[in-house]
């Protein structure tokens, strides 16, 4: 059997970390938490993590620390609470580097999810200090799971922005894209931003369209990714298309194609003489390719599962 269901989970998936609202929204229990003794800090390098002998690096709080500079990220499984300290000012650069990537190959999955929750959330704080409403600065609320401005009292809460990425499946084949800055040979799912007042299924048959002249109907869901360069929910699905000619937005896809189950396989395990480079695994588009992969063209022979499956 080809073993989908025991692969490992894309990158940022995994958590085991109660967030414990109950303490966040009660000023005494929060109060409590920061003062446990068993309380620690997750340690970040700007918005990046830092790791040492294979885990995060959690340090004890500072005597001198104050809970309004922290956000409670949770509590873990062995039940001490886990902050994160707030940045006023992270500086003019906050894209994602090789460096907050690679942290999903070498820490255990729910950390790599630890760090996903405290980036996005550090990085909210430092970008919503002032109020939408009024102008007026906020400041952090509810154990750094919300703002509230000083001025006009509006609450402001951290946002996530959901993605649809999606496959249009077209008589046994899926139609792969390639954006401009991408490495050469890299091919991966089609994606974008779900616009205000549509649904998933919308969305997917919006930007498949828009992008690759591709109409799909039938959209099922495959499985949902966070991904925190800043806050997205990476919303992975797959629709049925009744045509396989193609009209491409050049401004945002460079090239596409119809690849069969054989080109997908090949790619999943790195085969060098693959059409194509598949996405790294802890991105929910190899997850993608690969469940698509497992439900057409099952894997029998050992020698075909893709690295780092189980057959």
């Amino acid at each position: 059997m080809h073993g989908t269901e025991t692969r490992t989970l894309p990158g940022f998936v995994g958590s085991t970390i109660d967030r414990v609202d109950h303490i966040s929204t009660n000023p005494a229990l929060l109060a409590q938490a920061f003062a446990d003794p068993a309380a620690r800090r997750l340690l970040l390098d700007g918005l990046e993590p830092v790791e040492a002998d294979g885990h995060l690096v959690l340090e004890p709080l500072a005597a001198d620390a104050r809970v309004e500079d922290h956000v409670l990220l949770g509590v873990d499984t062995g039940k001490r609470p886990i902050f994160a300290r707030l940045v006023a000012d992270l500086g003019p650069n906050l894209v994602p580097t090789p460096r907050s990537r690679a942290i999903a190959d070498l820490v255990p999955a729910e950390e790599v999810a630890l760090y996903g929750a405290a980036r996005s959330l550090v990085h909210w704080h430092a970008r919503h200090r002032f109020c939408s409403v009024c102008g007026a600065g906020t400041e952090p609320a509810k154990a750094g799971w919300a703002r509230k401005c000083g001025g006009c009292g509006s609450e402001h809460f951290p946002r996530t922005d959901p993605v649809v990425i999606m496959l249009a499946e077209h008589r046994g084949r899926i139609l792969l894209g390639r954006q401009h800055s991408w490495v050469p040979g890299r091919y991966s799912a089609l994606a974008g931003f779900v616009e205000p007042g549509e649904t998933i299924e919308e969305a997917v048959a919006r930007e498949l369209f828009e992008e690759a002249g591709v109409r799909v109907r039938d959209v099922r869901y495959v499985m949902s990714q966070p991904w925190p360069f800043p806050s997205s929910l990476m919303i992975a699905c797959i629709g049925q298309a009744d045509d396989d000619a193609l009209t491409l937005d050049q401004t945002e896809i460079e090239d596409a194609f119809w690849c069969d189950a054989d080109g997908v396989r090949a790619a999943l395990a790195g085969d060098p003489d693959a059409l194509f480079a598949a996405p790294p695994p802890m991105a929910v588009a190899w997850h993608l390719l690969d469940r698509w992969l497992a439900a057409v063209a099952p894997a029998t022979d050992p020698a075909l599962v893709p690295s780092g499956a189980s057959a």
